[in-house]
């Protein structure tokens, strides 16, 4: 990943920093970025301590149009250009469809979905230009198996993976490879604010070890686990993937 420039969305912590930790470590600059302007500049610092690379973080609410394009113009400016767009930020909102108000349904398209068609119309042209270009849109597993009362992030989701093949299709011509994570149960602090919640009288590791005996694999992911594939996709080894939306679930879900 020499010379290669990664901007990661919700990266200050989970995924996003595992992402960026292993994309810093393979040789990318990486702008990292997120809403809490404290966490995401101490994730780009730390990052950029361990593997001595270009790191800098930018606090932005991707929910936002203006937000976007301001700090896009800031990236460029930095680093010259992105190379690498993983559309990260999201969380896994849920209700009944009669608790989901009209508010809630458009604050999580512009969450996940519109903020990904913003940052991929915005990194396109470059990568264009340049006939190289890797966009990885982070889903979920409910985007091919929703269940009742998993909107609306299902619905986004499952949009989210529509996107992917739209841009892989436009994107195939000019060397820009574009596919979707379908992620399962991983250890993030995702897991980490359920666990503060539940009340368990169990461990942290113990909680985690316990919920992952429902996945045929045994256990949760690791973090580092995608990042590793992520940053397999997103180099040169990974060139003929594009379009293509990968479970990465342990098996988790029932649909290919």
């Amino acid at each position: 990943m020499d010379d290669r420039v990664a901007l990661i969305t919700g990266a200050s912590k989970g995924l996003g920093y595992a992402m960026a930790m292993r994309f810093a470590k393979s040789g990318a600059m990486v702008a990292l970025i997120s809403r809490n302007e404290d966490e995401v500049v101490h994730a780009a610092n730390s990052v950029a301590e361990e593997t001595s690379m270009k790191c800098k973080g930018y606090a932005c609410d991707v929910s936002k149009a203006m937000d976007i394009e301001e700090t896009f113009s800031q990236v460029v400016a930095e680093f010259g250009k992105v190379d690498i767009l993983i559309n990260n930020a999201g969380h896994a909102k849920v209700g009944s469809i009669e608790s989901i108000t009209d508010d809630e349904w458009q604050y999580d398209l512009d969450l996940k979905l519109m903020a990904a068609v913003r940052l991929s119309r915005l990194v396109f042209p470059g990568m264009k230009e340049r006939k190289w270009g890797r966009i990885i849109n982070m889903l979920n597993t409910m985007a091919k198996t929703p269940i009742a009362g998993s909107a609306p992030t299902s619905v986004t989701r499952a949009a989210g993976m529509a996107l992917t093949k739209v841009l892989a299709g436009e994107g195939a011509p000019h060397n820009i490879l574009v596919n979707g994570f379908n992620i399962g149960r991983i250890k993030s602090d995702q897991i980490q604010r359920a666990y503060d919640h539940s009340g368990s009288e169990l461990s942290f590791d113990e909680f985690v070890a316990d919920a992952g005996k429902s996945i045929p694999l045994g256990r949760f992911g690791e973090a580092e686990e995608c990042a590793n594939l992520a940053c397999l996709l997103c180099s040169d080894a990974g060139g003929y993937v594009t379009g293509t939306a990968i479970n990465v679930d342990g098996n988790l879900s029932a649909a290919l």
